[in-house]
């Protein structure tokens, strides 16, 4: 299932009406192609994130969404184009530099230290920090995260997957990011702990961290989102408000599961 690209030019312009309740722009990718060896992931994305908001990255599988996050945090570098934090031209920069300019990334699959402890592994993400600042971050994660305090000298390989994938976001909370890159967050959890996520994402958002998400729940992710962007076959079809979004009748077909 396909959504007419035709019509992307006009939703975004509707969008930049409504870029939600920030007006200082955290990220801006210009034009950006990523390439996998001589197959070309990217195809010139541009797409715009602001302080405060909460904005997607919807589509199918292959679609470019995990490389664009990738790109962002400098996982990969892109070919050609720009990827601008906070004005700054950051596409050469590697990923550690990224992370201490203010970049944190939670990404697909988890990717915790299974063999280091819950406490550990929020220790790795904090690196950055000063001591008293990773006893704050520890005690701001175990806040969001009851369930981290309760298995903080446990390895995180014998966590539940719930569990699991709150570690991997608290592990990217440590280095204070400005902009939070979440990657799949509600993969393989059970509904229950879906909605449990998605709230913590809320919060996390509503005490000042911007969040760019990629999700294949797509109705999940607009319902808190204030803006998305569609992406097919590593380009940029759709770019709209969340609301607007979720009521297009092709972004419904393919990516709510209308018929």
């Amino acid at each position: 299932m396909t959504v007419e690209p035709a019509v992307a030019t006009t939703q975004r312009a509707a969008a930049a009406d409504d870029r939600g309740p920030g007006t200082d722009l955290v990220l801006e990718l210009r034009g950006v192609q990523t390439f996998y060896g001589q197959i070309q992931a990217l195809r010139g994305i541009d797409l715009e994130v602001r302080a405060g908001e909460i904005v997607t990255l919807i589509g199918g599988n292959g679609a470019g969404k995990t490389t664009t996050l990738k790109t962002i945090s400098g996982l990969i570098h892109p070919r050609k184009g720009q990827v601008l934090f906070q004005g700054r031209d950051v596409s050469r920069f590697p990923a550690h530099q990224l992370v201490r300019a203010g970049i944190g990334h939670a990404p697909e699959g988890r990717r915790i230290f299974s063999r280091l402890t819950v406490l550990e592994n929020l220790q790795m993400g904090g690196y950055t920090r000063s001591p008293a600042e990773r006893r704050e971050d520890l005690e701001r994660v175990m806040t969001l995260f009851p369930r981290l305090r309760e298995r903080v000298r446990q390895n995180g390989g014998t966590l539940s997957g719930g569990e699991q994938q709150m570690l991997a976001i608290g592990r990217a909370l440590m280095g204070r990011p400005r902009l939070l890159l979440l990657d799949e967050p509600s993969l393989g959890l059970a509904p229950i702990l879906v909605q449990q996520i998605f709230n913590i994402i809320r919060e996390i958002n509503a005490q000042g961290t911007t969040i760019l998400l990629v999700e294949q729940n797509a109705l999940q992710a607009l319902s808190i989102a204030a803006r998305g962007y569609v992406l097919q076959t590593g380009r940029v079809i759709l770019a709209d408000t969340a609301e607007r979004l979720a009521a297009n009748e092709d972004v419904r077909r393919a990516y709510l599961g209308e018929i």
